[in-house]
Order: structure tokens, then C-alpha cells, then sequence
């Protein structure tokens, strides 16, 4: 697990409105996410039981549909 080292951006009353991360951070955590996303995806696609199709049919596919 990431944890962040982030600085907290306070309003004129103390409360918390914003948090400033250094860019690698950012960037660390995009790809966390990014992983996250295709893990959650990878999940729904099993749960669905649709017929798997070969990766290389998939693209030629998608590839028709856009033309």
C-alpha cells in the first residue's frame, strides 16, 4: 500500500479544502489507480460469463468498428 505525504490546504476556518502532492506522488498514484480500474474490470468481465474471445479477434473487431 502508497501513502501519500501530502500538505493539506485550509480555509480561513481550518478546515481541510484541497491537498498539494509532489508530482512523483501524483504519478505514483495514477498508476495505483489505473491498476485498480483494470483489476475492477478484469473482475466484472469474469462475473459476466461472457464467451471469452481471442485478444487478436477482439482488436480486429474493434478496429472494423471504427472505420
Amino acid at each position: 500500500m502508497t501513502f501519500l505525504n501530502g500538505k493539506y490546504v485550509i480555509d480561513e476556518k481550518g478546515k481541510r479544502v484541497g491537498v498539494l502532492l509532489s508530482i512523483d506522488e501524483y504519478e505514483k498514484f495514477l498508476a495505483e489507480l489505473e491498476e485498480l480500474e483494470s483489476i475492477r474490470a478484469y473482475d466484472a468481465a469474469k462475473a459476466s460469463r461472457d464467451e471469452a474471445i481471442p485478444f487478436d479477434q477482439a482488436t480486429r473487431e474493434i478496429e472494423q468498428e471504427r472505420q
